[in-house]
């Protein structure tokens, strides 16, 4: 699921301060007491071994904690007044020394802090002066302890960890998909099943008979009948599907309230998935040949220049049978949508003229960008390349190399977004806990902020998406493997599941989403799979009509000969 159209908890240690619910829950109201008002009392310097600057990363477990205040500490009152409590509100027991003429005060655990966790130091109004005289204002200080290095999985080779990956996510949609064969939007959505994730789940499926986690059979009896499904019951509107629809009776399911019939974007997900599944199935038995022959004809049924709304030089995202136009949503600028226009531009019944592409989509050059970003040249699109998933929906299938037309080398603009988006997570300029080398990548999902977001380094809030660089596989194939295998190794089994990685990740909370959505696990399977045997990109540039639609719209590129 994403926002349409795509154009915190924060670290806020300020001067050293964080105000953090978890304290305040766990002390005493400090407005109900009676607070002596005689000398200013307060802490002036605190110390996690030899690290005096904020924010506090990578203290050591078994780190001591000195605290210097501005008049001589009553120690009787260190236990009431100081606290360490846990990301989940524990008190951690400690050991106190008192030194420096009564001044400083030396903290130690009583057992090692937990490795990789959040902490918060909490300075209280109960901390008094030897003259009675208390804390003049409650102080939070956050702290995290450095990883450990001990695998939290047995080590594998790094193949065994990619088959492992593609395997687990595959459980995503056969496992525990809907009973018809289509994606559930997300893990606990029941009978509402996803056009797009679909798309992506057929994809999955060919990639899992390749490799052989299912029968070439199974996988062609289970797309056989999603392709009967989407021809006797799936609610269509001039040929298109809609966003959302139950997968029992083929209705439409709204996704949101002028949003009821055709999704267009959505459609050209599922037909980059069918066409590919076409390709694959091309034995000459009555079950393939079926196959073939459903897909062609689901293909073909789709009015694409009805989507020009009275044959506009743009294509529009949405068409309702009672609301009609209302969304208005032009389908245009750099985004998740190119695939739509190659969809649209390759149909054998009902291809868009190319004048449709240049001025709706391009702009005539609107959507070039040009300018560096950490010393990545980014040819299309806004600042910062926006969230990864513009560079991985379309290409699943669309093989990127050597790719250019008029306005882009799409190999290059798909490395640097992915590279540029990995430099962002390394420099961190929001210090986010975690962001590093090994654990980077911002992308759409859900996020324990506002439920949901697009995340970017225009929009960052903290949350990495185990999608976003696990599907830049084939670009950043160094930087994508040293966030997979810390991701696995180093957060276990909080973050890898039976149905692969969850959806999003902030360590800078402690949080781990608890859901899997079909729109993110698909593109895992197949760009890890295109990484390694190019499966997927072999499959949709094998089309003829694909060939003869790109070509139509000024692509060049040697796999289009």
């Amino acid at each position: 699921m994403r926002t349409k159209p795509f154009n915190l908890f924060l670290l806020c240690i300020l001067s050293g301060v964080l105000f953090t619910s978890a304290c305040k829950k766990n002390i005493e109201n400090p407005n109900t007491q009676t607070v002596p008002e005689t000398e200013n009392f307060f802490c002036n310097k605190i110390q996690f071994d030899e690290q005096v600057q904020a924010p506090y990363f990578s203290v050591k477990n078994t780190a001591k904690i000195k605290l210097q205040f501005s008049a001589k500490v009553d120690s009787s009152s260190v236990l009431g007044g100081i606290q360490i409590l846990d990301a989940k509100s524990n008190a951690i027991p400690f050991d106190f020394t008192i030194l420096n003429g009564d001044t400083q005060v030396v903290l130690q655990a009583k057992n090692p802090f937990k490795s990789f966790y959040r902490f918060t130091l909490c300075l209280i109004y109960k901390l008094k002066t030897q003259k009675g005289t208390s804390l003049a204002k409650n102080q939070y200080y956050a702290f995290y302890t450095e990883a450990d290095t001990v695998p939290k999985f047995p080590l594998i080779s790094d193949n065994e960890l990619l088959d492992l990956v593609q395997k687990n996510t595959f459980n995503y949609f056969w496992k525990n998909g809907h009973p018809s064969g289509f994606a559930r939007e997300r893990n606990n959505s029941g009978d509402l099943v996803t056009t797009g994730g679909s798309g992506f789940g057929i994809m999955s499926m060919l990639v899992a008979s390749s490799r052989n986690f299912i029968s070439r059979t199974e996988a062609a009896l289970k797309i056989n009948s999603m392709c009967d499904f989407l021809q006797n019951k799936s609610q269509k509107f001039h040929g298109a599907f809609p966003h959302w629809f139950n997968g029992v009776s083929g209705n439409v399911i709204p996704f949101g309230a002028n949003d009821n019939g055709a999704d267009l974007v959505e459609t050209s997900y599922l037909m980059q998935g069918l066409l590919c599944a076409r390709q694959y199935f091309d034995r000459n038995d009555s079950l393939e040949i079926g196959i073939r022959t459903k897909i062609n004809q689901i293909y073909q049924g789709v009015e694409w220049n009805w989507f020009r709304k009275n044959n506009q030089q743009v294509l529009y995202w949405h068409w309702s049978a009672n609301l009609g136009w209302v969304m208005n949503m032009q389908i245009k600028g750099w985004n998740e949508c190119l695939i739509t226009y190659i969809m649209a531009a390759c149909s054998p019944t009902d291809s868009i003229p190319a004048s449709v592409y240049h001025q709706g989509w391009a702009s005539y050059g609107g959507i070039k960008n040009g300018s560096s970003y950490y010393g990545y040249r980014l040819p299309l699109g806004e600042a910062y390349g926006g969230p990864l998933f513009f560079s991985q929906y379309t290409f699943l299938g669309v093989n990127p190399n050597q790719l250019t037309d008029l306005y882009a080398d799409y190999w290059e603009q798909n490395v640097n977004h992915s590279k540029i988006n990995y430099a962002y997570c390394v420099a961190n300029p929001k210090n986010y806990f975690g962001y590093s080398a090994n654990f980077w990548g911002l992308t759409a999902s859900d996020n324990n902020v506002n439920g949901y977001a697009a995340h970017s380094p225009s929009n960052d809030l903290g949350v990495i998406s185990p999608t976003a660089a696990l599907s830049a596989m084939p670009y950043t194939p160094k930087e994508s493997m040293a966030a997979l295998r810390f991701m696995y190794y180093q957060l276990g089994e909080q973050a890898f599941k039976e149905n692969g990685f969850v959806d999003a990740i902030n360590l800078n909370d402690f949080w781990f989403a608890d859901s899997f959505l079909a729109i993110d696990q698909g593109p895992i399977i197949g760009m890890i799979e295109n990484y390694r045997t190019g499966l997927l990109w072999n499959l949709l540039m094998s089309c003829p009509e694909v060939k003869t639609g790109m070509k139509k719209l000024g692509f060049n590129s040697p796999y289009l000969n």
